[in-house]
C-alpha cells in the first residue's frame, strides 16, 4: 500500500521532478522556436502522427498521446492545420470520427526540426548520466507511465 503522506525525502523528489522537468521543456521549446518556429507541442503532435500507421491518429488518441483535452487538442490541431502541417480526415470506419492526418509540408518541418531537438535533449538530459543511469531513471520513470502510451524516442 503506498504511504498517504509525502515526507521530506518524498517532497525533495517530487519537486526536483517537476523543477528538472519545467527546466528541460523551456530549454527544447526555445531552441525549436528559434531554430524552426515551431512550438514544442506541434513537434510532439508531428512525431506522435509521423510514427501512427499511415500518419494518422483519431484525434481522441491523439490527444492521449499528447497529454491534451480534446478541446486543447483541436485548438492545436487548428492552429497547426492553418499552417499545413495536419489536415484533418473524415474516419472512415466512424463517421462520427475525426483522424489528424501528418501532411508532407508537416513531416518536412518534424524533419528540419528534429536534429535540433534531439541535440537538446542529450546536452540538457542525457548529457548529465551515463548510459547505466540513464537505463535506471527510465526504468523508474516507467514506473510512473501510462500503460496504454508506449515509450518511444525523440
Amino acid at each position: 500500500m503506498a504511504r498517504e503522506m509525502v515526507d521530506a525525502r518524498g517532497m525533495r523528489a517530487w519537486r526536483q521532478l517537476l523543477r528538472a522537468h519545467a527546466h528541460v521543456t523551456r530549454l527544447l521549446e526555445a531552441e525549436l522556436d528559434a531554430a524552426h518556429h515551431l512550438p514544442l507541442a506541434f513537434y510532439d503532435v508531428l512525431v506522435q502522427l509521423s510514427e501512427a500507421p499511415g500518419h494518422q491518429l483519431r484525434m481522441s488518441e491523439l490527444a492521449h498521446k499528447v497529454l491534451l483535452s480534446r478541446s486543447g487538442l483541436t485548438r492545436l490541431v487548428d492552429r497547426m492545420e492553418r499552417e499545413g502541417l495536419v489536415e484533418r480526415r473524415s474516419c472512415p470506419s466512424d463517421a462520427r470520427g475525426t483522424l489528424a492526418t501528418l501532411t508532407d509540408a508537416g513531416f518536412s518541418r518534424l524533419r528540419d526540426a528534429s536534429g535540433t531537438h534531439l541535440r537538446g535533449v542529450a546536452r540538457h538530459v542525457l548529457s548529465h548520466f551515463t548510459p547505466e543511469e540513464q537505463d535506471i531513471i527510465a526504468e523508474l520513470l516507467g514506473r510512473l507511465g501510462d500503460p496504454e502510451i508506449a515509450p518511444a524516442v525523440h
